[in-house]
Order: structure tokens, then sequence, then C-alpha cells
């Protein structure tokens, strides 16, 4: 997994906020806001944090189904924010979203059949009868029968419409997947279904997965390494293991203290932030948790700590860890 397949740099998403009678922009609402990472072909890499912190936003932007404000999204050597329309929908075939809501992002007039045969259709993969073929495959290796194909989505379960839109997603045979809470709206029993039915999917087709959730016990068992957002920045980057084990940033550390205990016997300390998550339209000048951060300093209020790394492939976006701060502090 060293061979690198995503490489984001410095990427924002800005949405102006337009007053007046002339509908000048008076502000912006910083949705992501300067954010870098790379993600390693077969891995799966998540983005995690609390509703609002920009995950899904990070997401869209990457395929480019909302436009960049800035930044560079380069996949397998090429900056893709600088394709054309009919380029980037060219390189969509190998950059396929599986959404969060199933029910909403399925065509309810279509059936299952033309769902999942649409995409190779735009693209011009096939004739009819190859089409048929792989729609059926797609199907059984999804885990539904082919008396599903003439159905139409409302006549499904939860569960059976995420597998549908799955199919979708690699009906086009992808590199990379993007999957934006592909099991908060289901059963737990379903989201275990839907979860193991994906990593199946990664080792037999040579799958990268990007994959945003707020469930960190979902995050701790399918991906490989984590990110770790708060309004629009990201603040602590690496492996599954180390971040459970050794969380740095005290944003993270609070996190992970609300992930609850399958066994009662077992007894850790909550940490309660105070404060409400400030509105991404008036970020907090420098670290943007200064004002819930239990340890807090007064280089947290006026300079924004860079992503740097703290250990081996730990990074963490905090002043407690930059060397030049805690010598001043000494």
């Amino acid at each position: 997994m060293s061979e690198s397949l995503l490489e984001v740099k410095g990427l924002k998403k800005y949405y102006p906020i337009n007053k007046g009678f002339l509908g000048r922009a008076q502000g912006y609402v910083k949705a992501v806001d300067d954010i870098s990472f790379s993600v390693s072909k077969g891995e799966t890499f998540g983005l995690v944090g609390e509703s609002g912190c920009g995950k899904s936003t990070t997401g869209r932007a990457l395929l480019r189904l909302i436009e960049p404000t800035a930044g560079e999204v380069w996949f397998e050597g090429q900056d893709i924010t600088k394709l054309s329309i009919e380029e980037m929908r060219k390189r969509r075939r190998e950059m396929q979203i599986v959404f969060q809501d199933p029910f909403s992002s399925l065509d309810p007039r279509n059936t299952v059949q033309r769902i999942l045969e649409e995409p190779m259709i735009v693209h011009g993969v096939g004739n009819a009868g190859q089409r048929r073929a792989e729609v059926e495959r797609l199907a059984d290796v999804v885990g539904l029968a082919k008396a599903h194909l003439q159905r139409y989505p409302h006549q499904f379960s939860g569960g059976q419409r995420q597998r549908i839109g799955i199919a979708r997603a690699l009906a086009l045979q992808p590199k990379l997947i993007i999957a934006d809470e592909p099991v908060s709206a289901l059963d737990v029993s379903i989201q275990s279904q839907v979860i193991n039915l994906m990593q199946d999917l990664q080792k037999e087709f040579g799958l990268t997965y990007i994959f945003i959730a707020h469930d960190l016990s979902v995050v701790k068992h399918i991906c490989d390494r984590v990110a770790v957002m708060y309004l629009g920045r990201i603040v602590e980057v690496t492996d599954k293991h180390k971040l459970y084990a050794e969380p740095q940033h005290p944003y993270t550390q609070a996190l992970l203290s609300a992930v609850p205990e399958p066994d009662p016997d077992i007894r850790k300390e909550r940490i309660i932030l105070q404060g409400e998550v400030p509105s991404p339209a008036n970020a907090p000048v420098g670290c943007a948790f200064n004002t819930r951060c239990p340890r807090v300093m007064d280089v947290c209020r006026n300079v924004r700590p860079p992503l740097q790394e703290t250990g081996s492939g730990h990074l963490t976006a905090c002043h407690l860890y930059d060397e030049e701060v805690r010598s001043r502090l000494a």
C-alpha cells in the first residue's frame, strides 16, 4: 500500500455569504479549510468527525461533484481540478461514490436493471447484451437475486438499497470509491453485513476506499488509516491502531472517550467538552479547537498549528507537539 493513488494538497471549499442589494459576498462559510492528505492503492482511508465538520463536502469536492475553491487533487499523477468537464466525466469512470441515503440516491422511476446499466450506457461500455450480463453479475456479487433486477427501489429494504448503490458504484470498475457514511442509516445487524461486503469487494477487485463516518467503532473495523476533522480542518492523521491506543490531539481524545465500551467492567475517563462547535462562517483565529480545548494556551488563540509529524506516521495539528512552542514555554 505504499504507492499513492490520491494526493490532496491545500483543498478548500468556501461558500460565500451574500448580503445587500447587489448580493456581494460579506464573508465565507469555510466548509473545508486547507486540508492535505494522501491515500495509497488498496488502502481504506477514514475521515471522521462531528456532523458539520466538512467530511461529506470533502468527498464531493474530491470528485468535483462540487467545485473546490482552491487546492489540488492528484489522482494517479494527474491534477483533476485542472480537467475540463468532458475530461472529468471520463475520469469519473475510475472514481465513484456510495451515498449516505440509499433511498434518495436511487431514481425511483427506474428498475434496478436500468439503475445499474445507466453508467455503462453513459460511458458507452459494451452492447445491450453485454450490459445485461454485467448487470446480472454485479447483482450476484453484492448478494441480490436476478429477480430483483425488475423491481423498483421502494420495493427493497434499506440494506438491499445500499447494496444496489454499491453495485452501481462498481459498474464501471473504478479504482477509488468514496463511501459517504454508507451504513449510518442502517440497522446495526445490516451495518455489519454491508461492511463485510465492502471488505470482500475490496479484496476481490483491488479497490481503494475513502470511508467517511462518525461511528468510530465502524471506522476501527474497516479502516487502515484515519484522519480526524474538526471545523473543516484535519487535526490528526495516523493508522487506526495508533489512533485508538495513543490519540494525541485533545479533540481526538475527547471523541474516543465518548465511544461506549461493550464490557461493563471497563471504566474510562469521559472527557466532556465545554461550549458549542463554532460556526464555520466565523471560525476562531488560530487553532479551530481553541474555544473548547481543555489544554488551550495563548498561542492557540493566535497561531494556526500546522499538521506536522509527531511520531512515525503520526501527524497532528496541535501546539502541544510543536517543539518551537514548547521551547518558548519551557
